[in-house]
């Protein structure tokens, strides 16, 4: 159980996206019950207020009298839920409603602790609502489509069943929650959608990093390359902690390796698919722990519009910016170009596997003269590496105009983030058919033992797929390998 008091850190949400059950403080509850009472007085003097008694977007100058405003929060959901393409997965859609819940647990939106609390049975009680991937340029129509589910429209998965979303509701013990003023405006604005799928990609990420080291140690040593590229002396001329990090995870990764040690002092220098993965996949660590502190700052921001300040005596409301996810949109763009890159080395690195011309081993790794190996493998690598070369121009330079020119400036956050959920999973796959080619490359080595450390990955492997000979397809072996890649690296 992870309780939220003040704001919820990445990881948390990340563990919450992956299971965890939330609750709220008491802190937090009188946040969101002072919020509340806010906009009652808000709605009681009268007091204009955007989403509140006025429409939304290019209608805020349309009022919306008492009688009519909570219409106007079940019409924002309904019209908002418009989303379109394959549905979000489990773990991202949870993460969206965590971020939701963080966002509206710092007390400036103004909806009922009822509301907050309906999120949060959604996460505790396992109903994951069907949230369509595409079709936002920044928010709203994912929290939309989770919140319409609240209201009974719309479908969800209740512990694995799809069902329509009013038998979800009965299913989990509630009923449709019927919205009062600014409710149905706080539930689809702000960046949750953004910051909860960019959760998903630093988790996914921060797993996929440790194993690309170790995989690229395992090629290393199977090519009999030069280890003293990873010298810590050498390696510290170059002030970055991800260096740094990744030169000692490789030093010990290859530590004890009679392989290397009976090749060693043959080359001058090696590649720089080779010789450069301290400096490149350091690199990467660096952008990743920028980004880190990217998330954990959105958390602990507030990204409704507008908000509610003030006491009931004397309540005021801004209408400002926040839901602008800029900050989430650049660093989500940054990260994929990063991941691109990574995949794009591993994929060299698979070349010089497969390459009999640079290997010293079978040609492309094949089991027999009547044998293809892993020709076509390393052809799958270069067709996703250029994949991700498209992906990874930014999505934050996009533009468009929207709401008949009251956004004119649009920052692509969410966009953004699924755009590098898409470079993750090529870079999986990339790193996954590596993987299978460096144990294939154990396999066919008639030299001295491999490092302790990298036949404990070498045997991880072969958990998972067995030694190939052309025998079954090899896409199902690289899915098994890809999902070893999503555990813990042992």
């Amino acid at each position: 159980m992870i309780t939220l008091d003040t704001t919820f850190a990445w990881r948390e949400a990340g563990a919450i996206a992956e299971g965890s059950a939330v609750a709220l403080s008491a802190r937090a509850e009188s946040r969101i019950r002072h919020a509340r009472s806010l906009v009652e007085s808000i709605v009681e003097r009268g007091i204009r207020a955007y989403g509140v008694n006025t429409g939304v977007g290019a209608l805020c100058e349309v009022i919306v009298d008492r009688s009519h405003q909570q219409q106007l929060s079940h019409n924002i959901v309904m019209s908002h839920a418009a989303g379109a393409g394959p549905l979000l997965g489990v773990l991202e859609t949870r993460a969206i409603i965590a971020a939701a819940v963080n966002n509206l647990a710092h007390g400036y939106s103004g909806v009922r602790l009822e509301v907050v609390e309906a999120l949060i049975a959604l996460l505790n009680r396992d109903c994951v609502p069907e949230v369509p991937a595409g079709g936002s340029v920044g928010y709203l129509s994912h929290m939309a489509h989770i919140a319409s589910v609240l209201l009974g429209a719309g479908h969800a998965r209740v512990r694995g069943e799809r069902c329509p979303a009013l038998e979800a509701l009965r299913a989990i013990g509630l009923e449709p929650l019927l919205l009062e003023a600014k409710e149905g405006l706080s539930l689809v604005n702000g960046t949750p959608c953004a910051t909860g799928l960019f959760t998903v990609a630093l988790l996914r990420l921060e797993r996929l990093l440790e194993w690309a080291d170790g995989v690229a140690a395992m090629t290393v040593e199977n090519l009999h390359r030069q280890p003293a590229a990873f010298d810590a002396e050498a390696l510290a001329l170059r002030s970055s902690p991800g260096v740094a990090r990744v030169g000692a995870g490789l030093r010990a990764l290859l530590e004890g390796s009679a392989l290397l040690a009976a090749g060693a002092g043959r080359r001058t220098q090696d590649a720089l698919s080779l010789r450069a993965i301290p400096q490149v996949h350091g690199a990467v660590r660096d952008v990743f722990e920028v980004c880190e502190a990217v998330l954990d700052r959105e958390l602990a921001s507030v990204s409704d519009n507008p908000v509610v300040l003030g006491t009931p005596q004397a309540p005021r409301v801004i209408s400002e910016a926040h839901a602008v996810g800029t900050a989430i949109g650049l660093s989500a763009d940054a990260l994929g170009t990063a991941v691109a890159q990574l995949a794009a080395m591993a994929e060299r690195r698979i070349d010089r596997l497969v390459n009999p011309l640079v290997s010293n081993l079978p040609a492309f790794l094949a089991d027999g003269a009547a044998a293809s190996g892993f020709m076509l493998a390393q052809y799958t690598a270069v067709s996703l590496v250029a994949e991700n070369r498209r992906l990874a121009a930014p999505a934050s330079l996009d533009g468009g105009v929207t709401s008949g020119l009251q956004e004119d400036h649009l920052a692509h956050a969410t966009p953004a983030a699924l755009k590098l959920l898409h470079i993750i999973d090529n870079a999986e796959t990339v790193l996954a058919i590596e993987l299978l080619a460096a144990a294939q490359a154990y396999d066919l080595q008639t030299g001295p033992a491999p490092a302790p450390a990298t036949v404990r990955l070498w045997r991880a492997v072969r958990t998972r797929a067995a030694h190939y000979r052309d025998d079954r397809p090899l896409a199902p072996d690289i899915g098994r390998a890809r999902e070893l890649l999503r555990t813990r690296r042992p």
